[in-house]
């Protein structure tokens, strides 16, 4: 029988708490979203974060992965470990989005002065887990184990040379001491109607490689290209052939795959064919044997492509992200915390998707299942609201309040069902 909490099932005591406290977790996402800091320097976020933390009496622990935060909570009674992660860092993209609370924060970025603007959700997932710290501490002395908050720098991608981000979080023990038995994550989605929650079991997010690809030629007169080697052409020509990698040479029923070049450099004058040209892109996949065979057809396309116009071609492949992979198991364990939260019609499986997320670096560690949690507006639909990394970005903060009561009924009934 599931343990009670002042004469209510925890069931009760979460809903009637999410109930009392939804205008304090949106006054913190208000907070969080007129202050938005970049990663890696989420300085007074995590301060923030801190202190609300330490008000519940928490053991915090600054300072993680340069500006993270960990809070433990020890229950009355034995059990597993389990970790509820959010992350906390903005991005350098302008606000448009017609709030009161709308982000005019400047910062710097690679070198340059941007605006930063919370405009992934990171501003909604803190305050959820604030959210759901007040309310399972409230209940500590009946929980069945460890709770363990990790507030996470940098998923968006340290700056250009430094560590950061749960990859690093890692490095730092944040999965030790005590030892993370499963963990679980939410991400606001501005897609997903306000209320509702999807999942999906195993591959559930794309694994992120950056391509870097450098063409030598042999310059000459922009005048007698007979006289040179034109990288550009090669280039060009190369690019063309990554194209029918996805659309030719992998089977498209087994997973999705994506293979874009983002950029491509070269040359200083329109008279002068250059020496050489370098191209970056990005490499999305949902299979790991998929991701391995899309990294040798590059390889070899672009090098065979140069060497038939006389140049040559050095690819470099970066595995950026792992695929965010929901253990199967868990995620069937899970389903019903969900249907807790949200109800049972506003619960559904989701496909997968081709954007990225560093949670998937716990779930290589440790049982882990990441979940979407709505923000679109009722009546709205994925045309007319603004996109996740765009100026338009917008949420409807009544969703947040089902991500709240998500995060404690996965922890709690993760542990409830280890006895």
């Amino acid at each position: 029988m599931a343990f009670q909490v002042s004469g209510q099932t925890y069931k009760g005591h979460v809903e009637s708490m999410a109930d009392q406290i939804e205008q304090k977790v949106v006054s913190y996402r208000r907070h969080f979203h007129q202050n938005p800091e970049l990663s890696n320097r989420e300085f007074k976020t995590s301060e923030f974060v801190a202190e609300k933390l330490k008000s519940l009496g928490l053991e915090v622990k600054t300072g993680v992965a340069k500006t993270g935060v960990v809070a433990i909570l020890k229950g009355g009674k034995p059990g597993p470990v389990v970790a509820l992660r959010a992350d906390m860092d903005g991005l350098p993209v302008p606000e448009r989005a017609p709030l009161e609370f709308a982000s005019k924060v400047k910062s710097e970025y690679n070198g340059q002065e941007v605006p930063v603007m919370h405009a992934c959700g990171h501003d909604t997932h803190m305050a959820m887990l604030l959210g759901a710290a007040e309310i399972l501490t409230s209940m500590r002395k009946d929980i069945k184990g460890t709770i363990k908050f990790i507030f996470q720098p940098a998923e968006e991608g340290a700056p250009r040379g430094e560590e950061g981000g749960a990859k690093l979080m890692i490095k730092e023990g944040v999965l030790e001491n005590p030892k993370v038995d499963a963990i679980f994550g939410i991400h606001i989605n501005a897609q997903t109607e306000v209320g509702k929650i999807k999942y999906r079991p195993e591959g559930t997010m794309a694994a992120v490689d950056i391509l870097n690809i450098t063409v030598k030629g042999r310059q000459s007169h922009g005048a007698y290209p007979w006289l040179g080697v034109d990288p550009i052409v090669v280039s060009s020509q190369i690019i063309m052939g990554l194209q029918t990698i996805v659309s030719r040479q992998i089977d498209l029923t087994n997973q999705g795959a994506v293979v874009t070049v983002g950029s491509l450099h070269s040359g200083v004058r329109s008279n002068i064919i250059p020496e050489e040209a370098k191209m970056e892109g990005t490499i999305r996949t949902l299979d790991a044997n998929m991701q391995n065979s899309i990294h040798e057809r590059i390889t070899r396309t672009a090098t065979n492509i140069a060497e038939s116009a006389g140049a040559t071609a050095v690819v470099d492949i970066h595995r950026e992200y792992p695929i965010t992979f929901n253990d199967k198991e868990l995620t069937e364990k899970t389903v019903p915390s969900l249907v807790k939260a949200a109800g049972k019609d506003n619960v559904s499986l989701t496909k997968a998707v081709t954007g990225a997320e560093d949670f998937s670096f716990f779930q290589e560690k440790v049982p882990g299942v990441f979940v979407f949690v709505g923000g679109m507006p009722k009546g709205k639909n994925v045309l007319e609201t603004g996109a996740h990394h765009t100026p338009d970005f917008f949420i409807d903060e009544s969703g947040m309040k089902t991500g709240v009561k998500a995060y404690c009924f996965m922890a709690l009934d993760y542990m409830e069902a280890k006895k």
